[in-house]
């Protein structure tokens, strides 16, 4: 303990696992059973046994030695053969799914795991592509709970429309695919201001910047800044229309495909007229919107800026830089630098001020020539910041600067 003399804890743990509450005044503990504390769940080990595959069936039997985390598998070979396998160990319960504590007596343990092969795949799909963007991709009737959490649909729809598009696509198609800021949810919730008009001057110009965007978060859009700050006041502000106290303490986020649901078909809760309650309710959250904003970038609209200092940037710190100097620190430390896209985009840069989550490795391969492959990594991955590249954007880099079809 920094500054202080040793401290003894006591660790307490039962045979399913560590205690994590003790309820002392009911004789009641509370301990944790969970799929990654199982023998032979190393994290990512049966990557070694799947670099090593050379057929799809060789692939999904690599796969099954992958227990843990959960993941998305997919596959590629220069035959031209695609697909996917989901990963990760399942246990096997019945009558009760894990959610919620159940007795430490016996009448309710696991029943062993669900065999990896058996979760879901995909082979060489009609389609002629597979897409995966942490949304919920469990197949309709699968038999199996194998999940409770997802990420929202909108950039697993997206890419499914740039796919989808019947198009053929480059490698730098692939990049700027990878790099898409379009926003889905905005297609859907701006059109509700077409019948908005305000007396406030900053809205009324807020309404017209919303009215000629193509919904593209990009980091130098003022649309994006008053976009994104109202979807934020819509999330926050639609909870006390649609949900009771007791739900709100219950589930304190709120899933935006609901928001968007809610919103495009109102009901009795907006009111006597639940069109004209909404209608309202989006006008007065656009209004609180545009003085948020203004109280964090001022009055001056033609500075709004999505992806500047203090609205929507990366800065990545240095593990060691509170202990430096700032002289020092400044050489450790990266950015602000603007970012665009949002949580729900393709290029997912979460939904905050400041980034905190996000892709740190993207891969482009072309199967029929290594050499014209292209990837990015995050900064500082060499650790040396006398590298002329420990500061390097995340942006692509170019094995070959050449152009192919993928």
């Amino acid at each position: 303990m920094r500054g202080q003399q040793p401290v003894a804890v006591e660790l307490k743990y039962t045979r399913h696992g560590p205690v994590l509450f003790q309820d002392k005044q009911n004789h009641k503990a509370y301990a944790l059973r969970a799929a990654w504390l199982e023998i032979g769940c190393a994290p990512y080990l049966a990557s070694l046994r799947m670099d090593q595959a050379r057929t799809w069936e060789e692939f999904r039997e690599a796969c099954s030695f992958s227990r843990t985390p959960s993941e998305n598998m997919v596959w590629a070979d220069t035959e031209g053969n695609i697909g996917w396998q989901a990963v990760g160990i399942t246990p096997l319960r019945s009558g009760w799914d894990g959610l919620l504590p159940v007795p430490g007596d016996g009448s309710c343990e696991w029943e062993g795991f669900l065999p990896i092969p058996t979760l879901p795949h995909v082979f060489n799909p009609a389609e002629g592509y597979f897409s995966t963007a942490n949304q919920d991709n469990i197949p309709p009737g699968y038999p199996y709970a194998v999940g409770f959490q997802w990420a929202s649909p909108f950039r697993q729809a997206r890419i499914q429309e740039v796919l989808g598009s019947g198009r053929r696509f480059m490698l730098t198609d692939m990049a700027r695919l990878q790099h898409d800021v379009v926003c889905l949810p905005a297609r859907a919730l701006v059109p509700l201001l077409q019948g908005v008009r305000s007396e406030d001057a900053a809205v009324g110009r807020s309404l017209g910047f919303l009215a000629a965007w193509d919904f593209c978060m990009d980091p130098d859009s003022t649309a994006a800044t008053i976009y994104q700050a109202w979807q934020r006041r819509l999330t926050r502000d639609i909870q006390a229309i649609v949900l009771s106290e007791e739900e709100r303490k219950l589930s304190p986020r709120i899933s935006l495909n609901r928001v968007i649901d809610w919103l495009v078909s109102p009901d009795g809760r907006f009111g006597k007229d639940p069109v004209l309650g909404r209608d309202a309710f989006v006008a007065r959250a656009l209004e609180d919107a545009v003085r948020d904003i203004e109280k964090r970038l001022g009055p001056d609209m033609t500075g709004w800026q999505y992806g500047q200092e203090g609205y929507h940037h990366i800065r990545i710190r240095h593990p060691l830089s509170e202990a430096l100097r700032p002289d020092l620190r400044t050489r450790l430390d990266i950015g602000p630098r603007p970012r665009g896209g949002n949580g729900n985009t393709v290029n997912q840069t979460s939904g905050g001020f400041n980034q905190t989550s996000g892709a740190s490795f993207r891969i482009i391969a072309d199967l029929s020539n290594w050499d014209l492959s292209l990837g990015t990594n995050s900064p500082w991955q060499s650790g040396d910041p006398a590298s002329p590249h420990s500061q390097d954007p995340v942006s692509y880099t170019n094995l070959r600067a050449h152009e192919t079809s993928s």
